[in-house]
């Protein structure tokens, strides 16, 4: 079984060698390694063109966003199981894929999920928040839930069924994603109980008060454009669920 991890980046010169670093890194797995960079101009792509040919594919032009990136590394991948690392993230330790492989193998298994947790931008062992997602059930979506989309892994065949980011959606592609397959399409999920990702504080979902109002109007329409009925409340539910993360720590 083969797994693709792509990683897009636009100017981030600091932190996309800890990102290729940590995927790199893994052992017992079979790789495929994926960058699309947006064009940087801060010298993000002699980083990543300092791993050579350590890198399966990578792909440097202007991009219209985030989400635009990421449907070219999808179009572009040939594993079996696809994930994505941000380019300020990276994997949690050297078993990870290893781990996600695991249950991969399971032919009724769709994709996996698992735990995150969010540290200090200058003191990595700081942990602000650690998000631990739980056993899976599909109608804690219509509570809020969600598992965090950096731990999560779908078998290729389910974007080539089901389609890839919708890059109307801004912040909330990601969570449009995970309702179209898990909720619309009923993807067979298995949760990881284990840290998986580690994330610098910060995101373009809650860089502003703008963008996090933006970002709970797009949750709902996440929902509709599904064909599906938005929860009672999501705008409340979602926020509220995130508060327990930030004692468990």
């Amino acid at each position: 079984m083969k797994i693709s991890a792509i990683t897009a980046v636009y100017n981030r010169r600091e932190t996309i060698g800890d990102a290729v670093k940590s995927v790199l890194s893994q052992r017992n797995v079979d790789l495929e390694t994926i960058v699309v960079d947006g064009d940087s101009s801060d010298g993000t792509s002699d980083i990543i063109l300092q791993f050579g040919d350590q890198v399966s594919k990578s792909i440097r032009e202007p991009d219209t966003g985030i989400y635009n990136a990421l449907n070219k590394g999808l179009r572009a991948a040939t594993g079996d199981v696809i994930g994505f690392l941000h380019a300020d993230d990276w994997l949690a330790d050297a078993n990870v894929l290893a781990d996600v492989s695991m249950l991969m193998a399971n032919p009724n298994v769709d994709g996996v999920y698992a735990d995150l947790e969010y540290v200090d931008a200058n003191d990595q062992n700081r942990v602000h928040r650690r998000w631990v997602s739980g056993s899976y059930d599909v109608r804690k979506f219509r509570r809020g839930w969600m598992p965090p989309h950096p731990t999560v892994y779908f078998r290729r065949e389910l974007y080539e069924r089901f389609g890839l980011f919708n890059e109307d959606l801004r912040t909330a592609a990601d969570y449009e994603l995970l309702v179209r397959m898990m909720v619309r399409h009923r993807a067979r999920m298995a949760y990881l109980p284990r840290v998986t990702v580690k994330m610098r504080v910060g995101g373009a979902s809650n860089a502003s008060l703008t963008n996090r109002l933006n970002a709970n109007r797009d949750d709902r329409q996440a929902w509709l454009i599904n064909g599906l009925k938005p929860p009672i409340g999501l705008r409340f539910t979602k926020p509220l669920r995130k508060l327990p993360q930030f004692l468990k720590r």
